[in-house]
């Protein structure tokens, strides 16, 4: 805390100082009018009455900028040409003014020109100018492409960046075949903490688009950033008004066609009678809801997906800007399969019908001001906040053949059936206060504050396994606790900073020098806890409900109070967890020419505690310290052959730490009881990364680009199948090394480009990636020699690394027109080929070749949306869109090769399908 006020003092003392605003630039492609659909090269752009100005490049794109916020005439001339002034263009602060237009022998007309106002994120052509001028290797989606592809939230954003696919059966995000573990996300700059204990990162699925300015992906490490990451860093900035004023609204309804399909029967837990408006408000204790709250699923009306949203902004006077959007988006989602786990190669469990009904409530609301002070100064401030309510219930066995292990004899001819019900709620607050000054013309400082509060909860999880037939239904005789109602909290909050001065030695045509110094700080803590409450009853069959839609029936104050009913109760779990950051950096900028050089050094000391009170392990308590203090050097190296060609070499040094839920040793039971436990022995990763790029701009909004990376994983962490009799998932660094060989490549290509009003757009993106992978598989000694524990596993010393599919495809068509009433058509895909999801793991250490469990792979399938989107005048626009058309089956497969018969085959350990979703949505500007 002292550092963090230190750095507070800091920032202030620094911004008291600070002189100039951020500047804005003017962009934007220039034709010639004489020949139709050319681009008119080495014009001269320059604006009136100043020195500033530059020449159009070989595509007709040019760029000015460093401007100071304020109104220009720019002046457009070539010779031979007709000169073109325009007049009253407003350039805004951290903004690119966009004028579009053309020369030719007679003069054009004002209205002939296109000028609009963009956010330096937000239109492709905007944000193809910042990639091919960045110095890292980065490349970003903005709102005008994510409407293009009817993208609804920042996960499946990400996911229309080469190399990036996310994983149907962790939710996780993939960056080159690393998970969650290997990313670090921030949201405007700062971090965000995580909605989830399963998860290091936020579920970007939280941000919809109606909140999103643009999603950038930096696949290479820069000493600004934090070293905790592997693949990349995924920064979601958030909306601003544009302009001087805006007011929209929308509404969009539609259905998911496998939840349709249990319209008469579409189950929601009891604890929905505790739900208003999204918001779930506990009325009963743990305890009290035993006997006093049904333990039955109700049903819920017509399950019919809708949103509806409002976004409202005003500029008052000339120095403040607010915006404020505000979306609910109710949904519905059925799932149906099957799932099994084998143990040593024998079958454990089997359910056939395992099926899912969720419903999810999103609320969000986002509110956005930005104050110029002065000419020379500029403060924003951001609130975020996002309640997010799921309501699940989960059966399996209602079909009669279900089997768990060890719960009855096959001469009793009875099944097992399970059902569990539990609603999350997640409500995050983030709160930032950033600022961007300017000491003098070389001298630039900017600057950042975040709050971050989030409340996690499962408030009420009720569950139950029973053993039925057609004559009797009877609860389930092992271990007392299979009729249950558990509670499990989250808390974390969490202070975050970040300051940067940029210093301009030297600033020539054909040479540069800059030099940036700054520091970070984090501090983050999680409360986290867990109370299991069960009821058993006092001898066998003592208690028969009468079916198993009514085991209320049996679970009364009454056979409570008469000892038919007994409470057992585990001692609470927790965990208390805190993670201080502390960093400093220096980064040098080289221009010279054509070649641009970019070194720094990042200093950061990384505290990591954990302090845990869990019953599954001896003795309750323990303690994890793990402290790491380093220099994280990284090298960015950019030669810009010429306008169109960039080739980028880049190489860093970082750190993957353990996350909370990886070192905390809870045991956190899944619906269908596989359990994830954390590993106090847990260590860090350190990541050595290595990047070549080529980049070819054939346009002003067109890209071509090819990608090798290669990256080098010293004790990378893996989910592995743990040893025990139940389905356990821990973490380990379960290798010495792991490696992962890569190319990609990316299109953004124009196949039709009409000027006229009354002409046709097609679009075509493409990206695609394959990767080579591996990691060996530690065998541990100690120091004499003596065997301690293996993670191989069926002979193997080498596996592919977990979470990684070989190939990755994603791609869109998208046609546009240009007239008045413009109409707006894209089909999108996307395929990630199969991957491990758990490493496989020996079941008897010592005989590791023959007693084992087969890694789970989760298998390749092609997703498809379509979107088509029709304006009607200025002010209505018309949206239909399919997800999810083709809806695939989402399957995890493990080999499988029980010793009494020594052959192998291939299992589904896990199946289903989340059915195709069909919207309709309307919208109106005012």
């Amino acid at each position: 805390m002292k550092n963090f006020l230190l750095l507070i003092t800091l920032l202030f003392s620094c911004f008291s100082q600070a002189q100039e605003t951020t500047k804005g630039t003017i962009a934007g492609k220039l034709m010639d009018k004489e020949i139709k659909g050319e681009t008119l090269p080495f014009a001269n752009v320059i604006i009136k009455a100043s020195n500033q100005g530059t020449t159009t490049d070989i595509d007709g794109l040019y760029s000015i900028d460093n401007l100071n916020p304020g109104t220009y005439t720019v002046i457009f001339s070539f010779v031979g040409y007709e000169t073109l002034e325009v007049p009253n263009i407003t350039v805004v602060a951290g903004k690119v003014t966009e004028i579009n237009t053309a020369l030719g022998s007679s003069a054009a007309s004002l209205d002939e020109v296109v000028i609009k106002t963009v956010s330096r994120r937000d239109s492709q052509v905007a944000l193809l100018l910042e990639q091919k001028k960045a110095i890292e290797i980065k490349e970003s989606i903005g709102a005008q492409e994510l409407a293009k592809m009817g993208v609804s939230d920042a996960a499946t954003a990400t996911t229309k960046i080469s190399g990036v696919t996310s994983s149907e059966a962790s939710g996780d995000i993939f960056v080159r075949g690393l998970g969650d573990r290997y990313l670090n996300t921030t949201m405007n700059g700062l971090p965000i903490p995580s909605d989830d204990v399963e998860r290091k990162n936020i579920d970007l699925k939280l941000f919809s688009t109606n909140i999103i300015q643009s999603v950038s992906i930096s696949k290479t490490y820069a000493a600004q950033n934090s070293a905790d990451e592997a693949s990349g860093n995924v920064d979601v900035s958030t909306r601003e008004l544009l302009g001087i004023q805006e007011l929209s609204a929308g509404l969009k309804v539609g259905i998911n066609t496998n939840a349709i399909g249990k319209a008469n029967n579409f189950k929601i837990s009891p604890n929905y009678d505790n739900v208003n408006f999204g918001f779930y408000s506990r009325d009963l204790g743990t305890r009290d809801a035993l006997t006093q709250q049904s333990w039955n699923t109700q049903t819920a009306d017509f399950p019919l997906n809708y949103e509806y949203s409002i976004t409202a902004g005003k500029k008052f006077g000339d120095h403040l800007k607010v915006l404020f959007t505000g979306s609910q988006d109710i949904s519905f989602e059925h799932r149906q399969g099957v799932f099994r786990e084998y143990r040593a190669n024998f079958i454990n469990d089997s359910i056939t019908d395992a099926e899912t009904f969720a419903k999810s409530v999103n609320t969000t609301g986002l509110l956005n001001a930005s104050y110029q002070i002065d000419e020379n100064n500029e403060v924003k401030a951001t609130s975020l906040f996002i309640n997010k309510l799921t309501d699940e219930v989960f059966e399996g066995g209602r079909n009669g053949e279900a089997s768990i292990f060890e719960e009855t004899e096959p001469a009793e001819d009875l099944s097992q059936f399970i059902r569990d019900q539990n609603t999350k709620q997640t409500r995050l607050w983030v709160n930032q206060l950033t600022g961007e000054h300017q000491w003098n013309p070389k001298n630039n400082l900017t600057w950042g504050v975040g709050y971050n509060k989030v409340d996690a909860d499962e408030p009420n999880r009720i569950r139950n396994e029973v053993n039925f037939s057609n004559s009797i239904v009877q609860l389930g005789r092992t271990g007392g606790f299979q009729q249950r109602k558990s509670a499990q909290i989250i808390n974390d909050e969490e202070f975050n900073g970040r300051i940067q001065n940029s210093l301009n030695v030297i600033e020539e045509e054909a040479k540069n020098l800059s030099f940036s110094l700054g520091g970070n700080y984090r501090n983050k803590e999680r409360n986290f806890g867990s109370q299991f409450l069960g009821l058993e009853e006092a001898t066998l069959n003592m208690l028969n409900p009468t079916s198993i839609d009514n085991l209320s029936k049996v679970f009364t104050l009454d056979n409570l109070q008469n000892g038919s009913l007994l409470i057992n109760r585990l001692d609470p779990d927790r965990y208390l967890a805190t993670l201080e950051s502390t960093a400093g950096f220096l980064t040098a900028n080289y221009g010279i020419n054509k070649i641009n050089i970019n070194l720094g050094v990042r200093y950061q000391k990384d505290d990591l505690n954990v302090k845990y009170d869990v019953g599954n392990i001896p003795g309750r308590r323990g303690e994890s310290n793990k402290t790491y203090n380093n220099f994280y050097p990284s090298i960015n190296l950019k030669y810009a052959a010429n306008e169109r060609n960039n080739f980028r070499v880049a190489a860093s040094k970082t750190i993957t730490l353990p996350e909370f839920k990886e070192i905390a040793p809870f045991e956190y039971v899944s619906p269908t009881g596989q359990v994830t436990r954390g590993n106090p022995s847990l260590e860090a990763s350190t990541n050595y990364n290595l990047d070549i790029k080529w980049e070819f701009f054939p346009s002003a909004d067109q890209l071509v680009s090819l990608t090798g990376f290669y990256k080098n994983i010293e004790d990378p962490i893996s989910k592995v199948q743990d040893r025990g009799s139940a389905g356990i998932f821990s973490f380990f660094n379960s290798a010495d090394k792991a490696e992962i060989f890569g190319l990609e490549v990316e299109t953004k290509l124009s196949l039709l480009k009409a000027e006229e009003e009354s002409g046709y757009n097609l679009d075509l993106n493409l990206n695609a990636s394959r990767m080579w992978h591996s990691q060996d598989l530690k065998e541990l000694k100690d120091i004499q020699g003596n065997f301690i524990r293996t993670f191989r596993y069926k002979g193997l010393t080498k596996t592919d690394l977990q979470g990684a599919s070989d190939w990755i495809f994603n791609g869109s068509l998208n046609f546009s027109t240009n007239s008045p009433n413009k109409l707006l058509a894209s089909v999108i895909a996307n395929y990630a080929s199969d991957k491990i999801y758990a490493l496989g793991a020996p079941e008897i250490q010592t005989q590791s070749d023959l007693f084992y469990n087969d890694a789970i792979i989760e298998k390749g399938f092609v997703s498809l949306d379509a979107l088509i989107n029709q304006e009607f005048g200025e002010h209505f626009n018309l949206k239909l869109s399919g997800k999810n058309i083709l809806n695939p089956e989402i399957k995890r497969t493990q080999n499988i090769k029980p010793s009494t018969t020594g052959i192998e085959t291939t299992e589904t350990v896990r199946s289903y399908t989340r059915g195709a979703t069909i919207s309709l949505g309307v919208g109106y500007k005012f």
